[in-house]
């Protein structure tokens, strides 16, 4: 129901913004999607209710006669000067950090939207040619987005964890620890806050209740349960060529190994824990030509697509 209303409310938005005279309400009608096949007497009131909506939103709707001389019907409005932001100006580095975090929403259903935001900032540090060197943070778990909406507007929510009983929990704070997601919230079952790891989320996340049902608790240590998840075991491990003396954030992880054949001249064999493929395959990727995977075979060909990927998105971009 809240998404109908604010698609409602932001068509009617657009349609007094592109117009440069007064629009008769009945001319509205037609032109809002949302009043189709509404009775007269329901338009009269949805109408007034989203005007009134607007109008608390501080939106400047007017009201006015396109003709100073007759008594024309009269209309609605939006004037552009009233209701435009001014221009916004953002350091290299807050670029940078908007770009990092729009990668969280790539995989996410809108990530269109948030291509065409960065594009629109205009500047160099989100150009699409430092792509392929920036952070890569993946939000591919289903139960990603349901969360973030629950999340942004404080409902609680329901899922099944692990093949276990379903678990109610308000969602506290999404946090990604090396490439994987975890929630962090309050357990009304277990009557105290627990970490959850959204791949291992089943079947779907259900909203309950109203929003700003529960109060998030201030000075939350996000610190302590960040070291809980550092010092969880990872579950795999890979083999992977680096340069020497490079892709520092690669070998801070690993050990040094032997391989059997020979490497490139300027690379060694290390051995790296990591929790998902996905996560990894990122960070290899990441380091460019100082990373060559070497083992597992489906983290080879993950990097492989991931670097094809990233070489037809600049492609397309010239």
């Amino acid at each position: 129901m809240a998404s109908k209303k604010s698609e409602r409310l932001m068509n009617l938005v657009i349609a007094l913004l592109s117009a440069r005279r007064f629009v008769p309400k009945e001319q509205l009608r037609t032109l809002v999607a949302g009043y189709h096949g509404l009775s007269d007497e329901a338009y009269e009131r949805q109408f007034e209710r989203d005007k009134n909506d607007l109008r608390a939103m501080g939106v400047p709707v007017e009201m006015g006669s396109n003709s100073a001389l007759f008594d024309d019907e009269m209309g609605y409005r939006i004037q552009r000067a009233a209701f435009q932001l001014p221009k916004i100006e953002f350091t290299p580095e807050e670029v940078a950090a908007l770009a990092a975090a729009s990668q969280v929403w790539q995989q996410a259903t809108v990530a269109e939207s948030t291509a065409r935001a960065l594009a629109k900032l205009g500047s160099d540090a989100a150009d699409s040619s430092l792509k392929a060197f920036a952070p890569s943070v993946n939000a591919k778990d289903a139960a990603f987005l349901p969360l973030w909406r629950a999340l942004t507007t404080r409902r609680a929510v329901a899922f099944g964890y692990r093949d276990g009983p379903e678990r109610t929990v308000e969602p506290w704070r999404l946090v990604s620890r090396r490439g994987t997601w975890y929630l962090l919230g309050y357990d009304r079952g277990k009557g105290e806050p627990r970490t959850f790891r959204l791949s291992r989320i089943s079947g779907a996340v259900r909203s309950l209740g109203k929003p700003e049902a529960f109060t998030v608790p201030t000075g939350l240590d996000i610190t302590a349960y960040l070291k809980e998840l550092d010092a969880s075991p990872a579950d795999a491990v890979a083999l992977v060529a680096i340069r020497d003396g490079r892709a520092a954030d690669l070998t801070a992880r690993g050990e040094p190994v032997e391989w059997p054949t020979a490497l490139p001249p300027g690379f060694s064999a290390w051995r790296l824990s990591y929790h998902t493929r996905t996560g990894l395959v990122a960070d290899v990727a990441t380091a460019g030509c100082d990373a060559l995977p070497l083992d597992p075979p489906e983290l080879v060909m993950g990097v492989r697509a991931h670097l094809s990927g990233l070489i037809a998105n600049l492609e397309g971009a010239r």
